[in-house]
């Protein structure tokens, strides 16, 4: 990690040092994602079969997954199990309201919810399967009560996915699940093949090109939404001179060991602290599987020496991480002053993984900075409003001038007689 001392820049300098590392467009991606795009709407299955031989390595004969017939590690079901019933206890009180309002007398105005009706999840399993990653799709989903659901994820040389994502899917009510990854398979739901159903929505993470094939599509008006640009994963520590550099370098190196372009920051008062986390950080770095992938995130990663706490907690809003913890004691001080963020974890003893995995929150977040104008993922994702209004001739009588009195000043005639030819009538 490279050490920043924050009031020793110039507001340009400052600007720049908080760039992500992959926030430009790389112009290859982008080529590659709109032809895989185009090959897909126009070749339907047999795209996604030659892309999934390519990219996957394994010529699939059917896109859809079957049953896993092997049995389960039980510690492993339990452990689903129990991140399933925190998730949904917490997104069972999230979902738009219906209400009604009569705004004049016998003029009623309702929105009413409705839940989307054909959506598509995209669970990576790439360099790691993401089974939290179904869980945190599917709940909302299912609470939503979303009709037809369906999931991709890619395969492995076999041709078979992981068989805990299955688990997962499963105790979300989804059975549909389709083997296929990559730009591809987000072309195939946006669009639909032969196989794969169009869906009018589209969920999940995914690495460079799944979220560039995503961008494309929502942009399309024959594509699909998408829940938001999602991209490679980032924390953001803050601590004084209190803070426990073990626990802060484990939180550091748990998000960068997602991806290359993953990028971590520490935000401290406190040089000695800084120093600390680093060293710490090379000696857990040692004992990881994913220490390369690490490293690389590293390379892109700051500590960043402030002032005071409260500057900390500026620049942290400047940033706008997708995780952001505050790693004291008595954090929830600066929670009211905390604008920008996609999911906060409070004091040393809530480390981001609980969030990742089962506390109940969900860990699809905005990414990039997105944290300033994008929520993260939840029911109301999953749904839309649409509002009614009812009124009668009483409440054409009262509310009809206002409005013609409206539509002539904007010059629109027939809007101003839709009300007249009826109020004549009456």
């Amino acid at each position: 990690m490279k050490t920043i001392i924050w009031n020793s820049l110039n507001k340009t300098e400052q600007q720049a040092c908080l760039q992500r590392p992959t926030f430009t467009n790389n112009a290859d991606i982008v080529a590659k994602v709109t032809d895989i795009l185009q090959n897909v709407r126009k070749n339907g299955d047999e795209a996604v079969q030659s892309y999934t031989k390519q990219f996957d390595g394994v010529m699939l004969k059917s896109f859809l997954a079957e049953k896993q017939i092997e049995s389960l590690d039980q510690k492993i079901c339990k452990a689903i199990d129990n991140a399933y019933k925190n998730i949904k206890e917490f997104h069972q009180k999230q979902g738009f309201t219906s209400y009604s309002v009569e705004t004049m007398p016998d003029v009623k105005c309702q929105r009413i919810v409705r839940p989307l009706e054909n959506i598509g999840l995209y669970v990576p399993s790439g360099t790691a399967p993401l089974v939290s990653t179904a869980l945190m799709l599917g709940v909302p989903a299912q609470i939503a009560t979303c009709k037809n659901i369906i999931l991709c994820t890619p395969c492995d040389i076999n041709g078979d996915i992981n068989p805990y994502i299955s688990y997962a899917a499963e105790l979300c009510g989804i059975t549909n699940i389709f083997k296929i990854g990559g730009a591809q398979s987000i072309a195939a739901m946006a669009y639909g093949t032969q196989t794969i159903p169009k869906c009018c929505k589209i969920f999940g993470p995914g690495n460079a090109y799944v979220t560039e094939a995503k961008i494309q599509v929502s942009r399309d008006i024959e594509g699909a939404a998408i829940d938001m640009p999602a991209g490679s994963s980032e924390v953001c520590v803050i601590a004084n001179e209190t803070g426990n550099p073990e626990f802060i370098a484990a939180d550091l190196l748990s998000q960068a060991e997602h991806d290359k372009n993953s990028q971590v920051v520490l935000i401290t008062s406190s040089q000695d602290l800084s120093d600390q986390v680093q060293n710490e950080i090379n000696k857990q770095l040692k004992a990881l599987p994913r220490r390369d992938i690490a490293k690389a995130a590293l390379e892109n990663s700051l500590a960043i020496i402030v002032n005071n706490m409260d500057e900390a907690i500026m620049l942290a809003n400047q940033y706008a991480p997708e995780h952001l913890i505050i790693a004291f004691e008595d954090a929830e001080q600066y929670l009211d002053d905390i604008q920008n963020a996609g999911s906060v974890f409070l004091n040393q003893w809530t480390p981001e993984s609980v969030g990742d995995y089962a506390s109940g929150t969900n860990h699809v977040l905005p990414t990039y900075g997105y944290a300033r104008s994008y929520s993260g993922l939840s029911v109301e994702a999953f749904q839309k409003t649409m509002t009614v209004q009812t009124i009668t001739k009483t409440g054409l009588k009262n509310i009809g001038q206002t409005v013609e009195t409206l539509a002539l000043l904007e010059g629109l005639d027939a809007h101003a007689r839709a009300i007249s030819i009826r109020r004549e009538s009456i």
